[in-house]
């Protein structure tokens, strides 16, 4: 009884706020465009043909979607010629997602977990299976699934301590929710025990997909050319978020000359135009990606920082830099992607907050192919020494074992999704 009315009274909420949720995307699509387009998804609709039996994966953002791909690749593997259906929540996200369609695929955005807008969804789509990526647990969306009959899958699930605390405080919506799915696919020991806690089974451990999703090889090439032409040590600042790039600015200034060129990558789009602004206020002279097409001009070596304003570029950038800083990790935000860097062979700084990625960022220091810094400024002075440091060759090396060590997740996880498909169509 008390779980009917959360339910409820959550619904009843989300209804109340739909007029929000879309004036929100309607602001957030002034810099982001895409944010504008086939608003009545959101609400469930659809302009294109209806489909059936087809493999559906969401992906909220861009990490997560480029998670989906190794996935999304091993399961063609094992289904030639299988169709997809790949939702998203965010703008990069679903540009990413493009690249992964095949003829015959569908890309949408995710409906709002609203009951009505989640029904004609699933009535519109049909999936043979549902898989949604690492935390996406909507309560309405998956009761509706259950309600049809449609197995939905956790893939790369994960569920840190501080997540898991905030789920008991709505125990009552959260955990049927959880219960529902018919596979959790965690990524390690400790999110398994979390997630079966939190209601879910079964669970089992499969690995963290990041291990294997392979670099842009062509990028990483163009990268490693520039970082030649340029003749400077490189430190790359990768998916920054907000409390961390001004400080982190502060203390680039701080460096005595001849300092290293400083890349700076903010996570979010949105927050491009705002950062470059910063730079000219701590006193560094700014070069912009944006403002050069094959290879930065002559004058952009000059620069103290190059902001990375493109979108899908991470391997360019990891090919470039002598040494990371992990964004996300100097403030309490838990920390973004360090496979990415040790896949491309770069030494990695990471600060005191990476729960997100906890058990991989511990396997990474063990490995030799990252540090740990206590702030900002410990780690500025710790990404120089190891961009200008000698054996930086060995770090490399450590590196790319590190990440080549814990691959096979995508294998794991896809014949768990292709066993639910063919149940699900009897």
């Amino acid at each position: 009884m008390k779980a009917r009315l959360v339910r409820a009274s959550y619904s009843t909420l989300l209804r109340l706020a739909t007029p929000a949720y879309l004036a929100r995307l309607w602001w957030r699509g002034r810099h982001e465009p895409l944010y504008r387009q086939a608003l009545h998804e959101r609400l469930g609709g659809h302009a294109g043909d209806p489909g059936q039996g087809r493999v559906w994966i969401h992906a909220v953002s861009l990490g997560e979607t480029r998670a989906a791909a190794a996935l999304i690749d091993a399961l063609r593997v094992l289904r030639p010629g299988l169709q997809l259906l790949l939702t998203h929540g965010t703008a990069t996200g679903r540009e990413a997602g493009r690249a992964l369609l095949h003829d015959g695929d569908r890309q949408a955005w995710l409906p709002y977990d609203t009951p009505g807008a989640v029904r004609r969804f699933l009535r519109r789509h049909r999936p043979a299976v549902g898989v949604l990526m690492e935390t996406e647990v909507w309560p309405n969306l998956l009761f509706a699934a259950r309600d049809v009959g449609l197995p939905m899958v956790l893939a790369n699930a994960r569920l840190s301590a501080r997540s898991q605390a905030k789920g008991e405080r709505a125990r009552a919506l959260m955990r049927p929710a959880v219960a529902s799915f018919a596979r959790v696919l965690a990524q390690t020991e400790a999110d398994a025990r979390r997630l079966r806690e939190a209601g879910a089974a079964p669970v089992q451990v499969s690995g963290n997909l990041k291990f294997d999703v392979a670099p842009d090889a062509v990028q990483l090439e163009r990268g490693r050319a520039w970082r030649r032409d340029l003749g400077r040590p490189v430190v790359l600042a990768t998916s920054t978020r907000e409390g961390e790039e001004e400080p982190l600015l502060v203390a680039w200034a701080a460096l005595p000359l001849p300092r290293p060129l400083l890349v700076l990558v903010p996570r979010h789009p949105q927050r491009f135009d705002l950062v470059a602004g910063w730079v000219p206020l701590a006193g560094l002279a700014l070069a912009r990606r944006s403002d050069w097409r094959d290879a930065p001009p002559a004058d952009a070596a000059q620069a103290d920082v190059w902001l990375g304003d493109s979108v899908g570029e991470m391997s360019l950038y990891y090919g470039l830099a002598d040494a990371a800083l992990l964004g996300g990790s100097f403030a309490p935000l838990g920390g973004h992607n360090l496979i990415e860097a040790a896949a491309c062979g770069c030494p990695l700084v990471m600060g005191p907050h990476t729960f997100n990625f906890a058990q991989a960022a511990e396997l990474s220091l063990a490995a030799g192919a990252s540090v740990r810094a206590v702030d900002l400024a410990d780690a500025v002075q710790r990404a120089v020494a190891l961009a200008t440091d000698p054996q930086r060759d060995a770090w490399v090396l450590r590196a790319l074992a590190f990440a080549a060590e814990h691959r096979g997740a995508a294998a794991r996880m896809a014949a768990e999704v292709v066993s639910l498909i063919e149940p699900a169509r009897r």
